[in-house]
Order: C-alpha cells, then sequence, then structure tokens
C-alpha cells in the first residue's frame, strides 16, 4: 500500500487506534492531520487542536486542514470515549457526553468532510465501530447505544455518497490493549474488588483467539480499509475482534 499525495484526517490519534493508525499511514508515506483535544508530538504528524463533540471546533479545524492542503482524501473518524455502567449507574451528564463524542463528534466531522469529498468527486471515509456495533454487553448501555448508531450511520452515508465515488466503511474493533480498555478494567476492578491479572485473563479468555489485541493489528485494516487496494467495498463493518462477534 502507498498513500503518497493522500491527505488524511484522524481524529483522536493521539493515543491508542488512532494513534497507531497515524504512525502506520505516515510510514506508508500519507500526510497525516491529527485532530485531537490533546496534543502529542509525533514527527512527521501534523496536530491541530479539535474538540470533536464541539461543531464550531470541527469546523474550524477541518478549514485549517483545507487551506494548507487544498484537498482531503481520507478521514478515519476515530475519536471516541468509553462508560463501564448500565443505565441506572448512567449520570445525565455522563450519557450526553457519552452521545456528544461518540454521536455527535462524528456526525459533525462528515458534515464537513463530505462537501470536500463531493467537490473531488472522490474520497474514503472509516468509521470507528466495535464488536458492540453487532452484540450487546452487560455495563454498556450508553456505550453501545452509540456503537449501534454508528453502525447505521455507516450504512446510510455510504449509500447516499456513493455516486460520489465516495467510500464509507466501519471498523470494529474488540478488546484492544489501548487507554480505553485500562479505565474499563479499573472501572471492574473497583466495582468487583478483582485483581488486574485476573480481569485481563477474564478478557482474554472471552475472545476464541485467547488474547487481546494491540492496536497496530487494527491499525492495518484501517489502513487496507482507506487504501486504493479497496476498490470496491462501502457501507460495510468490518470486525476485527479474534473471533468473539462469531460466537
Amino acid at each position: 500500500m502507498d498513500f503518497t499525495q493522500k491527505v488524511l484526517i484522524i481524529t483522536g490519534a493521539s493515543t491508542g487506534i488512532g494513534e497507531a493508525t497515524a504512525k502506520k499511514l505516515l510510514s506508508l508515506n500519507a500526510k497525516v492531520y491529527n485532530l485531537d483535544i490533546v496534543q502529542k508530538e509525533h514527527k512527521g504528524i501534523n496536530f491541530v487542536k479539535c474538540d470533536v463533540s464541539d461543531y464550531t471546533s470541527v469546523k474550524s479545524a477541518v478549514k485549517k486542514v483545507l487551506e494548507k492542503e487544498s484537498k482531503i482524501d481520507l478521514l478515519f473518524a476515530n475519536a471516541g470515549i468509553h462508560l463501564f455502567a448500565n443505565i441506572e449507574e448512567t449520570s445525565i451528564e455522563e450519557f450526553e457526553k457519552v452521545l456528544d463524542v461518540n454521536i455527535k463528534g462524528v456526525y459533525y466531522i462528515l458534515k464537513e468532510i463530505i462537501p470536500i469529498m463531493k467537490s473531488q468527486n472522490e474520497g474514503k471515509i472509516l468509521l470507528m465501530g466495535s464488536d458492540q456495533s453487532f452484540v450487546g454487553k452487560g455495563k454498556s448501555s450508553a456505550y453501545g447505544l452509540t456503537k449501534g448508531a454508528i453502525a447505521q450511520l455507516t450504512k446510510s452515508t455510504a449509500i447516499d455518497y456513493a455516486p460520489y465515488n465516495i467510500k464509507v466503511n466501519c471498523i470494529c474493533p474488540g478488546t484492544i490493549d489501548t487507554p480505553l480498555l485500562d479505565k474499563a478494567v479499573d472501572k471492574f476492578k473497583s466495582l468487583t474488588g478483582m485483581q488486574n491479572d485476573e480481569v485481563v485473563k477474564l478478557l482474554e479468555e472471552a475472545q476464541p483467539i485467547q488474547r487481546i489485541a494491540k492496536p497496530e493489528e487494527i491499525a492495518n485494516m484501517a489502513c487496507y480499509l482507506l487504501s486504493d487496494e479497496n476498490s470496491f467495498m462501502t457501507g460495510s463493518l468490518v470486525p476485527v475482534d479474534g473471533g468473539y462477534t462469531c460466537q
């Protein structure tokens, strides 16, 4: 895969899967822009401060990239937050925050990027789903809701913009070794009194492949879905979950 001359925006690329994907695409010659609220210095990766839950911030960030590059070829709407809680345990403030980042944040970036790609008559978009785009999990009412919504947003957007040669797909990771997982593990430990290694073992044993994935493994698939080699897929939900959702 070669991304030479391709301009890419990734939201939330300062940590986790976004960071791993940004580094991989940089190594494949892409011009990478990280839109995030937290800056992390990576040589060759351009940082633009952006709060995806704030439409004005998203609009400003995309404008800065477009003014500098005159085009945007690729988008990975990766930014998201997790919440380990059932409905009763979720405050209204927490609920609204998860929706603001995981749903509104994706919608806002699409609203700004799609007209640009339409004018180019070309583009590739990747949304961040989850194994919970397919299946339910306990203590995940708000987070699971958002990932189900992203699955449907992928499909409808793919249909709407196929005539403009814009391909829209959704990558759906399972249990991945990221800061989001660390927070979920800490919450689970506080609720159960279990030790860290006990929780990790439970997570590993829940996967048919019997381990937790590294962010780089998800990044590899993300790169393919954004590449020219992906010439026919659109509207697809792609599980990368060690077999979890096939059980």
